[in-house]
Formats: C-alpha cells, structure tokens, sequence
C-alpha cells in the first residue's frame, strides 16, 4: 500500500499544478480579452476595445506606446471625410517622433476594416507599422486582408465616443509642404491610458 501511495502521489501533484497551470492561463487570457484604452483629445473621448485574441502583436505594440505615454501630445495629423481620421506620429508642429522598430502585419487575423475599428497605418512595406493608427469612419473593406493585398490590420473598435470621431472628421483641413488633410485647428491626444 505504501508503495503504491508513494506511486500515486507525484502524479496527483503534477495532475494539480497542470489544473492550477491551465486555470491561472485562462484567468489571464479573460483579463486580457477586455483591453480598454482612453484616447483624450481637445474634440473630446474616444475610448476604443482592443482584441489581444485576434491581433496579439498589434495589440501589444499598441499598449506599448500607450503606456508609455508615447502618444500624449500628439495629433490628428490626417482626416479625410468619409475615409478616416488617422494620429499617433506627429506633433502640432508635424514633427515626425522617433518609433521603435516595425511590427508584422495582422491584417489576416479576419478583423475587417468597417466603420468604427481602429487600425494600424503603414507605407507601402506591408510589415511597416509602428505607432501610427486610424479610425475609420465608414466601412473600408478594400482596406482588409485579400488575395491581392496584404491589407491594414484592424485591431480593435470604438466603444464610446463614435460621435468625436465624426465631429473630427468634418473639420476644415489644409495642406502644409508634402502633407495633406491636415486639421487646421490641431486636433489634440492630450493622453491614452488603459482603462476597465
């Protein structure tokens, strides 16, 4: 009887610590399944839902510069009705800010690029992204993951604040040296943060 006790025992162990293993994985998993983030700006709130499952890279990046407060006093710098409104690069002064190094693209993850989700920006190099992004404000499926293209990944949507989004994308725009559909009147990250 002893021996077999002593037989059982190691395996009820390993049997428990995989259980607590597995049941701690899938706490952390639902705790990350939530991500909020607060985008503040002098138009007003944005909060956007972020999807970890579906865009771990991407979201992870995003953070990164969130919680870094990377994007604090950045701007708006590209709005184009019907289209987007894109931020996260450049001061009111349209200084390009130093970036850590590209991510991969996750543009096949499935997201679509509809009315409402946030992506990622990039050049034409489909792996360019770093910390810009974009709102889109009407369903820019041509924009998805394809066949033919590589795609812009879409990371996540807009909770609340759909309606700054709009005041946003309806405000007079110029052109300044080689950029575009720049708000006249900046439009402010005063700061990101995570929220529940």
């Amino acid at each position: 009887m002893r021996s077999y006790m002593s037989f059982i025992k190691p395996i009820l162990l390993c049997l428990s610590l995989i259980l607590s293993a597995n049941a701690l994985a899938a706490a952390n998993t639902s705790a990350t399944t939530d991500v909020k983030v607060l985008i503040e700006t002098n138009y007003g709130n944005i909060t956007v839902k972020l999807n970890p499952e579906k865009a771990p890279i991407t979201v992870k990046n995003f953070l990164y510069y969130v919680e870094s407060s990377f994007y604090t006093k950045t701007i708006f710098h590209r709005v184009i009705p019907g289209f987007m409104i894109q931020g996260g690069g450049f001061t009111k002064s349209m200084d390009k800010l130093p970036t850590e190094a590209p991510i991969r693209n996750e543009a096949s993850n499935g997201l679509h690029n509809n009315r409402g989700t946030i992506a990622m920006a990039r050049t034409n190099n489909p792996h360019s992204a770093t910390s810009q992004f974009f709102i889109n404000v009407a369903n820019n499926n041509f924009l998805d993951y394809s066949s033919q293209s590589m795609g812009y990944a879409s990371f996540g949507k807009v909770v609340e604040g759909m309606d700054v989004v709009d005041k946003i994308e309806h405000v007079r725009t110029t052109k300044r040296n080689m950029h575009a559909n720049i708000p006249v009147d900046p439009i402010v990250i005063k700061k990101m943060s995570v929220v529940k």
